[in-house]
């Protein structure tokens, strides 16, 4: 019997896949289970529509990411910070300060994983942060730490 998968099957297939299995398999365990349904053509035909849906979504997210890529690049954050000799700064300027002073100064809201900061930013000065803002685009914004009270 022909069935499409609606979840992942250790062993026998991944979700959204058609595949032929045993009738009494696909009756009295993937069916009743709710992991897959008989591949008939009205169930094929929605399989099609929704992975074809999918990937519209999938490029119109890449391309918001490249949008915003473009505006991140233009831009410099501004944070200001005590420090003492030779420009080091007492504490540090972490993802999360960075996140929240681009949300007040540019108003564009990331999340602090997406920036890539190895470590968190110790001196004063201009430091180029990279942001991944989709498995594809990597943006890079300036934070510039000014001397501060």
């Amino acid at each position: 019997m022909k069935v499409i998968f609606l979840k992942d099957v250790k062993g026998k297939g991944k979700k959204g896949e058609v595949k032929n299995v045993a009738d009494g398999y696909a009756q009295n365990f993937l069916i009743k289970q709710g992991l897959a349904v008989e591949a008939t053509s009205a169930a094929i035909s929605s399989l099609n529509a929704q992975k074809k849906k999918e990937e519209n979504e999938a490029a119109e997210e890449l391309k918001q990411s490249k949008e915003l890529k473009g505006k991140i690049e233009k831009l410099t954050v501004e944070l200001t910070a005590k420090s003492g000799e030779g420009g080091r700064l007492f504490g540090s300027i972490t993802s999360k300060q960075i996140t929240e002073a681009l949300q007040k100064q540019h108003n564009i809201k990331i999340d602090k994983r997406k920036m890539e900061l190895e470590d968190a930013i110790r001196a004063l000065g201009v430091t180029k942060v990279p942001v991944k803002l989709h498995s594809e685009v990597t943006a890079t914004l300036n934070v510039h730490v000014k001397e501060g009270n």
